[in-house]
């Protein structure tokens, strides 16, 4: 059974920071191994052998190559090989580590200590069994009782077998080879420490901003010793900057120690002010018998009403998910450095905020964010869709709980506390569970559940919630997701509908999940445990398809079009009033579940060259400039109108000057004004001028970049619209315009010049989709599979259609208007003008529009609907004259041909005999 101590009514594992005034005995080095695959060495007395294999420990089998090798056939896309990362070598059951130490000093009781194991250890010394521990997400402690001075062996049974159904398909990050791999081993501190002269069972800090307090409440181990005294120091940046009196103490028993700061300061994201709090335990002659340190902050984090507050001003949580992604250990890491790429990368792009999914990270991830400033939420390991079932799971999860608090729970960054991700079952157990733990502990904000597909629950808070994580309410959607392909687009709604009458701060949830082309450079980076047979899979069917120089210009479309859609979507919940931040999915990839390569960052947090951090910032940060119009295309006899917001989420009110301009494409300013001075408070959503710009002087098709800016703060932020004559449809002699498969023929067998347009419903393609693959093609297979436009911007055929070589939202009614065409299957590879780009899963090559060589006729064929209403649909009318100029112009030749069977195949309705 695992050891316990009682604290404030509820029962608290031992914390891993107590330090006994001597050294500890380091265990890291080189251990004797035997893997137990068949489970013979408990009954086999393993613990009294010796064993010949050795392994360096903190490390995994993983590490040291050792295991089944994987072997994954990457010649074909298969399901299996597309799942996730694999490993190269695996083993799942138990094994026996050994080690022989040398004590000097007689321990009189040694505490074992290991920072991280999945998921069972057993521990004997000298053949004597100690106990069992069984934690996916805290130190795992052993008391060894007393040692005398000589050699003494240590022997380990690590199981990583599954002990408790704490997740659907194993999904949950505490334990999973979907990110993290489940291996063996020991990871993070290895170590033994008397604690028989003195030492801390639980330090547990409440600092109090208001009051200009910290009071510590002390829980010291029992032990037969004299008297005992506590001396505690408080330190600022490495400075002493308060000394408390000695005072003496009783061990056993709570004791408590009280310190005041009149000069406290706070902690924030602008002002990560992290206090150390050193605690020393002397005898009656001043000799420390043991210290400890803990770090904590001033922090007031409210939910008032439907706001957050931080330190009495309202919070804003930009944040992303932390999915337990480090693919070269496959586990997560257990110092400082690791977790400063994570953080410092995470800020570079605007962030606060890290929301890590069904698990909970190390000391060392909660020290790096404390001194970063960023606002964590944490959940237990758990993703299940049968809470209660297993009265020995609820054990279990509770005592992680319990865990949480003792060895994190003074982070001034743990700020959110959620049971689990996507939760299902038994809600009276959950919610009771929530109750426990905010009346223990009163430090964090707790949820009873990320978000729940369980009927009566999601859409609205769970009655003990302090804040509620959804993508919609009972009132609509809160997340781009479930809109951008069916809502016409517009730049002026946000999620104030949806969002009326919440009772408690709503972050949306896991917002984005727009797939991305996979990076295939990304492939020479896996130098660890794991491998990207997935990736590999993707090359080489693409290879084999010809198609292998598409990956480079697939991932940048596909890239541009997420980002784009990410901006749409946290500008919208930057202009909600009653929204409190969001939890992107993600900023980084996430190479499991199918290959969900959702980032516009690699799963190393590096950057795929999509946008720069602080072309990202513009529109994540803590002051965002914000614009409410109508549409994206407009013709010139049209007015641009929008109005002016300023989400101020810093820790001041801002007075400064709002200037606006109105600039081309070669970056020459059209047009540009000032809103004048402005007094803008902490907040969102309050109107702070208006625009207008005629747009009758554009006679050309042109883009336009509309710029709002803050001219002494340098905040900016940018948005794209596109302005078209006001011309009618263009008929030019010599060009057929046809809509029908059989006058097409017969034009082009007369040698004429054809611009077809077939019905959407009657070409045999797929339907046009604008927002990209949600999640993974592999995971969610029966969704349209597109991932937008790769278009050749520089071809003739678009001289008079302004745009990018990537979806733009002036794409919008095109796409989601046409239906692709898969050339495959013609007789000589096709090269489109505009391809849509197919999912890595299937990897077909189709476009939208071509141009062929048809005999002596010459065809442009275009499967997106420029036919019908292009009075109200300016770019497919655009789109339809552009077309029709490039076919009328002498340098319209085709270089490729195109037989009239071939183009009579992608039509339903065959052809009539010519």
């Amino acid at each position: 059974m695992m050891k316990r101590i009682f604290l404030f009514g509820a029962f608290m594992a031992i914390a891993f920071y107590a330090v006994a005034q001597r050294s500890p005995i380091s265990l890291a080095g080189t251990w004797h191994m035997k893997l137990d695959s068949a489970d013979r060495g408990v009954a086999g007395k393993w613990y009294n052998q010796r064993f010949e294999q050795t392994i360096k420990l903190p490390g995994t089998l993983d590490d040291a190559g050792i295991g089944s090798p994987v072997h994954e056939d990457t010649s074909v896309l298969s399901k299996n090989v597309m799942l996730h990362l694999a490993r190269r070598v695996k083993y799942v059951g138990p094994v026996w580590y050994q080690k022989t130490i040398k004590v000097n000093n007689e321990m009189g009781d040694a505490q074992l200590l290991l920072e991280r194991v999945l998921w069972k250890t057993d521990c004997w010394i000298d053949g004597r069994m100690v106990g069992s521990q069984e934690s996916l997400i805290a130190p795992q402690t052993f008391s060894l009782g007393k040692i005398k001075p000589g050699n003494h062996t240590i022997t380990l049974r690590i199981d990583n077998r599954k002990l408790y159904e704490i997740s659907v398909n194993d999904f949950a990050h505490a334990y999973t080879d979907g990110t993290q791999i489940i291996w063996n081993g020991v990871i993070g501190r290895m170590e033994i420490n008397d604690h028989s002269v003195a030492a801390f069972a639980q330090v547990f800090i409440s600092p109090s901003l208001i009051k200009k307090e910290a009071v510590a409440n002390i829980l010291l181990e029992p032990q037969e010793q004299g008297k005992v005294y506590l001396q505690t120091r408080i330190l600022l940046d490495g400075k002493l900057i308060k000394q408390t009196k000695r005072v003496l103490l009783q061990t056993g028993s709570a004791q408590q120690a009280k310190v005041f700061l009149p000069q406290a300061k706070p902690w924030d994201e602008f002002h990560p002010n992290v206090y150390g709090w050193e605690f020393d335990l002397t005898d009656t002659n001043g000799k420390i018998l043991a210290s400890r340190i803990e770090h904590f902050g001033f922090r007031s984090l409210t939910a008032q009403g439907n706001s957050l507050q931080i330190n009495g001003r309202p919070l804003f949580l930009r944040g992303t998910l932390e999915c337990n992604i480090f693919p070269l250990e496959g586990h997560p890491p257990m110092g400082t450095s690791g977790w400063l790429k994570v953080f410092a990368t995470a800020k570079q792009y605007g962030l606060n905020h890290l929301r890590f999914h069904s698990w909970c990270p190390p000391e060392a991830a909660f020290r790096v964010a404390d001194s970063l400033g960023f606002y964590l939420h944490v959940e237990l390991p758990l993703w299940a869709l049968t809470v209660g079932k297993d009265h020995k799971t609820l054990g279990y999860l509770e005592n992680e709980a319990q865990q949480i608090i003792s060895n994190y729970g003074n982070h001034p960054s743990f700020c959110f506390w959620s049971m689990g991700n996507e939760l299902e079952g038994d809600f009276a157990w959950l919610e009771n569970l929530v109750r426990k733990l905010k009346k223990q502990d009163n430090r964090h904000l707790y949820t009873t559940t990320t978000f729940s597909f369980q009927k009566g629950h999601g859409k609205v808070p769970e009655p003990a919630d302090d804040y509620f994580i959804t993508q919609y309410t009972n009132k609509g959607w809160v997340r781009g997701q479930g809109v951008f392909n069916t809502n016409t687009p517009d730049f002026k709604t946000d999620y104030s509908k949806a969002v009326k009458g919440t009772t408690v701060p709503l972050i949306i949830h896991e917002v984005g999940q727009y797939s991305v082309y996979p990076d295939l450079t990304e492939i020479a980076k896996y130098t660890g445990v794991l491998t990207p047979s997935n990736f590999s899979a993707v090359r080489n069917d693409l290879k084999k398809k010809g198609m292998l120089g598409l990956a480079s210009p697939y991932l940048k479309a596909s890239g541009m079009l997420s980002a784009i859609l990410y901006k749409e979507e946290i500008e919208r919940a930057l202009k909600t009033r009653g929204v409190g931040g969001f939890q992107l999915l993600d900023l980084h990839d996430f190479p499991g579940q199918g290959t969900a390569l959702v980032g516009i960052l690699n799963a190393f947090w590096d950057s795929k060259g999509i946008i720069e951090p602080e072309a990202f910032r513009r529109f994540c940060g803590p002051v965002v400039p914000l614009l409410r119009f109508e549409k994206a295309a407009y013709v010139n006899k049209e007015t641009f109108e929008a109005t002016a917001e300023i989400a101020n989420y810093s820790d001041k009110t801002i007075n400064d000057e709002l200037l606006w301009t109105v600039s081309s494409t070669d970056n020459k300013i059209l047009f540009k004004g000032s809103l004048g001075k402005q007094r803008i408070p902490i907040g969102n959503a309050e109107v702070l001028g208006k625009l207008s710009v005629p747009l009758t002087g554009f006679t050309k098709a042109q883009q336009l970049t509309i710029s709002l800016s803050l001219a002494k703060s340098n905040y900016t932020n940018q948005w794209k619209v596109w302005v078209y004559p006001n011309e009618p449809e263009t008929t030019i002699p010599g060009v057929h315009f046809t809509t029908a498969i059989d006058s097409t023929i017969r034009y082009l067998n007369a040698g004429n010049t054809v611009v077809f347009n077939p019905d959407t419903s009657e070409v045999k393609g797929i339907d046009g989709r604008f927002a990209p693959v949600f999640w993974s093609p592999v995971h969610f297979p029966d969704q349209p599979g597109s991932m937008g436009l790769l278009i050749d911007n520089k071809h003739p055929a678009l001289a008079d259609f302004p745009t990018s070589a990537y979806s733009d939202w002036q794409w919008w009614d095109l796409v989601t208007r046409s239906r692709s065409v898969q050339l495959d299957g013609f007789n000589n590879p096709r090269t489109p003008i505009i391809r849509v780009i197919d999912n890595f899963f299937k990897n077909r090559n189709l476009g939208v529009l071509m141009e062929f060589k048809v005999g002596t006729g010459k065809l442009i064929l275009c499967t997106m609907d420029i036919q019908h209403d292009l009075n109200v649909r300016p770019s497919a009318r655009q789109l339809k004259n552009s077309l029709m100029y490039y076919a009328a112009k002498t340098d319209f030749k085709p270089s490729q041909n195109i037989a009239i069977s071939e183009l009579s195949a992608i039509i339903k309705r065959p052809a009539k005999a010519q």
